[in-house]
């Protein structure tokens, strides 16, 4: 009986351990088509990932130290973590995992914490606030250290959250780049889980047993409109298959023609443009 049991147990283990060996070789396809199509990392980067204690970014830096061995190109990878000092934090979490990895990284402290707090009224999201403050800490330390590029763990179903976001609530067709300048113009900006879905993450998260650290600035608060905009694309994702796929496929293939934003197409151009003269006769006759 207890032999049973055993190989009963072994054999659950390989089997998901082969599991996690084939999502691994998916997100690796993905993340390494994702920084070839918009050419995210080149020779000699010196990539920042930031890393926040939260099951995408550790995917995001647990993928690009696979890639970083066998890429065409060398370049070199420190994950930067911004301590916020919210109260509980488990600040010895990441340097004990990042040095068991033998990965260079830098601890940021920074007390934003106090600063959010002290701003944002009694029961309005704190989320605005405390993005901006840690972009900034994050930046000025790219900035003094040589960092070419900034690699952020935003996953596909962000970037459509973030569209429908703006759509809804911003009157924007905006979502969020794979690669970007940031305004200031000094930074680029990289996000190579573009291509992939938050449910791969989070089964990878799992597999892998990353220590996760959940954010407890805002005692677990919800963005209202972020979560409603969730809701509604998972309730769209269980009526029709691989919509969500379809509108980040979009995203991917915009027709600045046919909308209707002047700073971004020439509409005025196109009288210039126009071939004037000919009947719908003489048309026809032209030779094709």
């Amino acid at each position: 009986m207890g032999n049973k049991a055993g190989s009963a147990s072994c054999g659950a283990a390989a089997k998901s351990s082969r599991t996690l060996t084939r999502l691994a070789a998916r997100l690796r396809g993905a993340v390494g088509r994702c920084i070839a199509d918009y050419r995210m990392i080149s020779e000699g980067d010196r990539v920042m990932v930031c890393l926040s204690g939260g099951k995408d970014s550790y995917t995001l830096l647990d993928l690009l130290l696979s890639l970083q061995r066998s890429a065409p190109v060398h370049f070199e990878l420190l994950a930067v973590n911004l301590d916020q000092k919210q109260p509980g934090f488990p600040a010895h979490v990441l340097p004990a995992y990042l040095s068991s990895l033998g990965v260079p990284f830098k601890i940021i402290e920074q007390d934003t914490y106090s600063v959010v707090r002290r701003v944002v009224p009694a029961g309005r999201t704190l989320c605005g606030l405390c993005s901006r403050l840690r972009r900034g800490a994050l930046y000025r330390f790219a900035s003094e250290n040589g960092i070419t590029k900034i690699a952020l763990g935003h996953h596909r179903d962000d970037i459509v959250e973030t569209l429908f976001l703006n759509l809804f609530f911003g009157g924007r067709l905006k979502a969020m780049a794979p690669k970007v300048l940031s305004d200031d113009a000094r930074h680029i900006v990289i996000r190579p889980l573009a291509y992939v879905t938050e449910r791969d993450i989070e089964r990878y998260a799992r597999g892998r047993g990353f220590p996760l650290i959940p954010c407890r600035l805002c005692g677990s608060q919800q963005n209202m409109q972020r979560l409603a905009v969730k809701k509604m694309l998972a309730a769209w994702e269980q009526e029709f298959p691989g919509r969500t796929e379809s509108i980040a496929s979009a995203l991917r293939r915009v027709e600045l023609e046919h909308l209707g934003d002047r700073r971004h197409f020439d509409f005025a151009g196109l009288d210039v443009g126009r071939i004037t003269g000919l009947t719908d006769e003489a048309m026809v006759d032209e030779p094709l």
